[in-house]
């Protein structure tokens, strides 16, 4: 039996047809350009009908989806997402009425750590935690086979402690130095403008600001250039103190680590796990492993058909 999984983000929306075993048998993909309540419902419904119209697929008895967001798993409500300035918005409600059939929201960082511990590098540990590294830091954990919520359903929100409170970077949250403002694509790029006086002749950030990205940032320090470099040595200290966080914080046996910033591979973790390994002191080092997550972009639709099928975020099937 197949499910439909939804992947929403500020930008826009994707919504997968996914078979038992996770893989993608169709999607279909919608911007998003206005972040009022009913436009981003309407996109999303109309975003899912021409999914399931396109592949010829009857309409499921339940839908997934992931929102960006402190969501109620009991109601579908997003309580409050700054990506989209959203309060108390029922999504799950006004969705289920427009597709006529059940809808499961679960916030999107925990829906892809769900499809990454059920089909990807996850699968069959216990102790596992997925990060997100984008624009943001999203997260997630599975204890002992059971993805944590919570008391209300906020827990793998590892992007807002802080690793810099005295002298870091401002995060979208409003406080300083949180973990995902120091060590996500932006922070990255943040650090490259924090040493760009130290390199007055680098034509590294001559580009209009729209124009430049942490995939440049990264791919100009594998070339050697000493601006990207210093920019990148900072960054990865960064990402060392909050891994080495999440390492005392939950005690995982493998850490995931996702979104665009991961897919530096190699180039990234060879030079993070001696970091991460002085750091970590109450558990024994080396007894975490930290990998590239396996189903890219796609863990998020993923994860929230998973959900879907299983009738909410549980790590196994009951």
């Amino acid at each position: 039996m197949k499910f439909v999984g939804v992947d929403l983000g500020g930008s826009h929306v994707m919504a997968a047809i996914v078979d038992e075993d996770g893989t993608i048998v169709h999607e279909a993909e919608t911007d998003i350009e206005d972040h009022a309540f009913e436009a981003v419902v309407a996109a999303v419904g109309d975003t899912v009908e021409k999914a399931l119209r396109e592949y010829g697929q009857a309409k499921p008895r339940a839908i997934g989806i992931g929102s960006p967001g402190n969501i109620d798993p009991a109601t579908g409500s997003v309580l409050y997402s700054p990506n989209f300035g959203w309060s108390k918005a029922p999504l799950g409600e006004r969705l289920a009425k427009r597709l006529g059939t059940r809808v499961l929201v679960g916030n999107d960082a925990r829906c892809a750590t769900l499809g990454e511990h059920t089909f990807g590098t996850g699968h069959g540990i216990a102790n596992f935690a997925m990060l997100t590294l984008g624009t943001g830091i999203g997260g997630g954990v599975v204890a002992a086979n059971v993805l944590l919520l919570g008391n209300a359903a906020g827990a793998g929100e590892f992007g807002h402690h802080q690793i810099r409170a005295t002298g870091g970077f401002i995060c979208g949250c409003g406080k300083i130095g949180c973990f995902e403002a120091q060590a996500s694509g932006t922070g990255l790029l943040r650090h490259a403008y924090a040493v760009a006086p130290s390199f007055p002749k680098s034509e590294l950030l001559d580009l209009k600001r729209d124009k430049i990205g942490s995939k440049m940032i990264r791919k100009a320090a594998e070339a050697g250039d000493r601006h990207a470099t210093a920019a990148w040595n900072n960054f990865i200290d960064d990402l060392a103190i909050g891994l080495a966080n999440v390492i005392a914080f939950v005690n995982p046996e493998v850490i995931a680590l996702g979104g665009g910033v991961s897919s530096a591979g190699a180039f990234m973790l060879d030079a993070l796990m001696p970091k991460v390994d002085a750091l970590t002191t109450m558990v024994p080092k080396g007894t975490t492993r930290i990998v590239p997550a396996k189903l890219g972009n796609d863990a998020g639709a993923i994860g929230a058909s998973v959900m879907a099928r299983r009738g909410g975020l549980f790590a196994t099937d009951t």
